[in-house]
């Protein structure tokens, strides 16, 4: 039987209090713009701050465009990814 939990449990306080990091992806479809426009947007980023996130992604093949705890991040993460771009939680 596979129970379901919407709310953190005190078992898994550990998990809930660790930081994470949303990573963005590189990838040959999306203009640097439309990235920009992404991060300025969904994550808040001013847009220099945006535009150096882009730049380290096309050149690095990823970065780190925000950290937070796991629920703060999954929201962000899910609109990227609606946006079609390649971002995880780690």
């Amino acid at each position: 039987m596979v129970k379901h939990i919407d709310k953190p449990s005190t078992h898994n306080q550990e998990h809930v209090n660790l930081m994470n990091d949303l990573i963005l992806f590189n990838d040959d479809v999306h203009t640097f713009d439309f990235v920009i426009e992404c991060l300025v947007e969904i994550c808040q980023h001013e847009p220099e701050q945006a535009e150096q996130c882009a730049l380290i992604t096309h050149f690095k093949g990823k970065c780190n465009i925000k950290r937070g705890d796991f629920y703060e991040l999954k929201p962000l993460q899910e609109e990227m990814h609606l946006r079609g771009l390649t971002v995880s939680i780690e």
